[in-house]
């Protein structure tokens, strides 16, 4: 017979050895399967013990699939009557499409015609379908003008393991598969056999790195738990062999578990990780307890336990531009494991920085939809020892770049001065270091808690010139991320990092990093502070004598623009000299925080406008936090352009208005297709003037660098404006007076 184990995209090689050693012949490695021949035994066994086969297809045949005709034909010439029992159920599973054939839906519609008719007229009745839980999956695959059909015997997929589907999601999962590949790349299985096998895996997540290394060394085979198999309701399933194999595997598993034979260590620091690897080791059935240690000793504790028999794995998968933070303490754990043999799965090519070698094999693969590599270092060659910087009190921190002992002693001496001043101010959260060193272009705001005691970073990256290696700007990225919580005392885990894109109109932050790890796992639960609730995940924080609510992980912004400091204050002002109505207008409101000062100064109206939900909620809670609470503050969920139109026709008048308003915006929900700053300034700025009282005042401002204002259309409408820029920018944000432009706008 022939067969195909079908893998991801990376594992061919591997996987083609790993049935080699369960006796199978004829291996053929190709591209996402490995073709193999022998019996229903070798099938059988390839699905009971093979770690990195999704599945097992027995082939039935290739036939010709230049169109639905020919492939329904081809089909329909098989005696499926052979495959499938009188009662039992199928379902087709289509993969691949050709010029004729562009939907694989309708490919498994042909293929589940010919089936149908074939067996309809061999026995007078048409076989049960059964898309949920059928008996028997018929693959189809096609390539070119042919389509190979084939049984699947596995059925659900192989990684499928049945230890996962009973452990709860507490940090990022890696699927059993790729944490076997990765412990088989790494040589693994040659440990083991050594009888004092010692695995150090740093962030085994989940815990399948653990389960699967385990079972590898304990002789037992990842199919044991699985409940249900392609091949028990096909017509031709062999069930004595079957029943022998998995005896045979039984025995192998019970002398596994007497002998024993590994040792397990793993450094994991993400909240729940501990708990979970434990839980996946129970759901296995594996009496086997791992030892924790911190990323810095797991690799020294492998090295003193393994004695020449340890293997390092790294599992850096998870990491994406939502988790930069993280991944700076993970690399400075993997340097560690300098020296020893390791396998890495990482997005990027740091792993090679941090173990200070270059790796013995590379192997492309994909994590979900994104790139990623399989990284094997043998351990052999002589680590190079990473650069290391040596911080205030004699600590000493390894770097990526040797240069980045010029960004910690800068950011020292920023930070001390800057201190000073915000001593001297009264103020706690504000713009420690704003790319003082052109190579190392980011802002870094330090947040200090008000009601309960903490300290917060958030660093930006500025999008690097096209002409920076990105590989060299992110390691000096990572060694920021590194240096600054320990500079400026605030604990790794309360750093959140925001990288920048170009993007049209400025720079806009990567979409990713609208929810971070720890906002999704791991986040405080909901509490209330008085009669306002505190979400997961956000603090409190105090400027200008009012409490405000920020949240690092949720959003693009942590809910308060640190460069309007001035400009609230200058709010709060011009509100107490308000005469008349006192009324006040927030555009583009975003959380409120203007808003709030604007009460704070007197108003004893105010009106609150932004497009988003959350937002306004977010607002609400701001302005009730600081006793701010009644009808007489409104809060409007609109489109902004539209709203301000609208109130043009209406009495409603204000004495101050506040409008901040994004470079770009092109949301769904907004009446036009987008609003663009520079081109839709002058008509925004006109209506507002229109909603101001006789002697009413606005504020006008925005952050696009190269912001020229039309004041000779504004001029010709009656608006004055008045470039307060300058009068504007907070001492901490001086290195950069083009944070933001302010105006003020009066009618004439």
């Amino acid at each position: 017979m022939e067969f195909v184990a079908t893998c991801p995209k990376g594992f061919e090689r591997l996987l083609a050895d790993e049935l080699r050693t369960l006796g199978t012949s004829q291996v053929r490695p190709l591209a996402g399967q490995v073709s193999f021949g022998g019996g229903l035994t070798d099938a059988y066994r390839a699905c009971l013990w093979s770690r990195l086969a999704s599945h097992v297809l027995l082939v039935l045949a290739r036939v010709d699939a230049h169109d639905s005709d020919a492939l329904y034909e081809g089909v329909r010439a098989l005696e499926w009557e052979g495959h499938i029992a009188p009662g039992a159920s199928f379902v087709v599973d289509a993969h691949g499409t050709n010029a004729q054939l562009r939907n694989t839906q309708f490919v498994a519609l042909r293929t589940k015609d010919a089936i149908c008719d074939r067996v309809s007229a061999a026995r007078g009745a048409r076989p049960v379908v059964d898309t949920a839980r059928a008996d028997v999956t018929v693959s189809v695959r096609l390539s070119g003008q042919r389509a190979t059909v084939s049984i699947d015997l596995a059925g659900e997929p192989l990684f499928r393991r049945g230890y996962d589907s009973r452990t709860e999601a507490r940090v990022a999962p890696l699927r059993p598969d790729y944490a076997a590949v990765l412990l088989a790349a790494g040589g693994w299985e040659r440990v083991a056999r050594s009888g004092k096998a010692v695995l150090a895996a740093l962030w085994p997540g989940q815990g399948s790195l653990l389960v699967e290394a385990a079972e590898a060394a304990l002789d037992r085979a990842p199919g044991l738990l699985r409940s249900r198999w392609g091949f028990a309701g096909w017509a031709g399933h062999d069930a004595a062999a079957w029943d022998a194999l998995v005896a045979e595997a039984d025995a192998r598993a019970e002398a596994g578990e007497r002998r024993g034979g590994c040792t397990l260590l793993a450094a994991d620091g993400r909240a729940g990780a501990m708990a979970a690897c434990r839980q996946a080791l129970r759901a296995a059935g594996l009496a086997v307890e791992p030892a924790f240690f911190s990323p810095a000793e797991v690799a020294a504790a492998a090295r003193e336990a393994g004695a020449g028999h340890a293997l390092a794995v790294a599992d850096l998968s998870w990491i994406g531009e939502t988790a930069l933070a993280s991944e700076a303490s993970a690399l400075a754990g993997l340097a560690g494991a300098a020296g020893l043999p390791a396998a890495v799965l990482s997005r990027d090519a740091t792993p090679g920085a941090a173990l200070g070698a270059a790796p013995a094999s590379t192997i492309g693969v994909f994590v979900g939809r994104d790139e990623a590599t399989l990284r094997v270092f043998d351990g052999t060659d002589e680590p190079v020892r990473l650069p290391t910087v040596e911080l205030a009190g004699g600590e000493r921190v390894s770097v990526l770049v040797a240069a980045s002992d010029q960004f910690a002693a800068r950011l020292a001496k920023v930070a001390r001065l800057r201190a000073k001043w915000a001593r001297r101010e009264d103020v706690t959260c504000y713009r420690v270091y704003d790319a003082d060193l052109p190579d190392y272009a980011v802002a870094i705001d330090l947040y200090e808690g008000s009601e309960t005691p903490g300290r917060w970073l958030q660093v930006a990256e500025y999008a690097p010139p096209r002409g920076v290696d990105p590989e060299l700007a992110r390691r000096r990225l990572l060694d920021v991320l590194s240096i600054a919580p320990r500079v400026l005392g605030v604990d790794p885990a309360d750093v959140s990092v925001r990288v920048r894109t170009r993007a049209r109109g400025g720079s806009q932050y990567a979409d990713e990093a609208r929810a971070s790890e720890r906002d999704r796992r791991g986040a405080r639960p909901s509490r209330r502070q008085g009669v306002v609730e505190l979400p997961a995940g956000s603090h409190l924080v105090d400027e200008g004598g009012l409490t405000f609510e920020v949240n690092f992980d949720a959003r693009h912004d942590c809910g308060i623009f640190l460069d309007h400091r001035e400009t609230r204050a200058r709010l709060r002002e011009m509100m107490k000299q308000t005469r008349g109505s006192k009324r006040f207008l927030n555009l583009f409101a975003y959380t409120g925080t203007a808003t709030c000062y604007a009460a704070d100064g007197g108003a004893k109206h105010t009106t609150t406008v932004d497009l988003s939900r959350p937002s306004l909620e977010w607002a609400r809670r701001n302005m009730a936090r600081n006793g701010f609470t009644g009808p007489e503050h409104e809060f409007v969920q609109a489109d902004v352009l539209a709203w301000v139109s609208e109130q043009r026709h209406t009495r409603n008048r204000w004495d101050l208005v506040f409008c901040d308003v994004p470079t770009f915006s092109n949301s769904a929900r907004m009446r036009r297709a987008s609003f663009d700053v520079q081109r839709d300034h002058a008509e925004l700025v006109i209506g507002v003037s229109r909603l101001l009282t006789r002697d009413g005042r606005a504020i006008f401002s925005c952050n696009l660098r190269g912001f020229k204002p039309d004041v000779e259309k504004l001029e010709r409408a009656g608006v004055r404006l008045t470039d307060i820029t300058d009068e504007t920018i907070p001492e901490d944000f001086s290195r950069n007076r083009k944070i933001h432009h302010a105006y003020l706008v009066e009618r004439v």
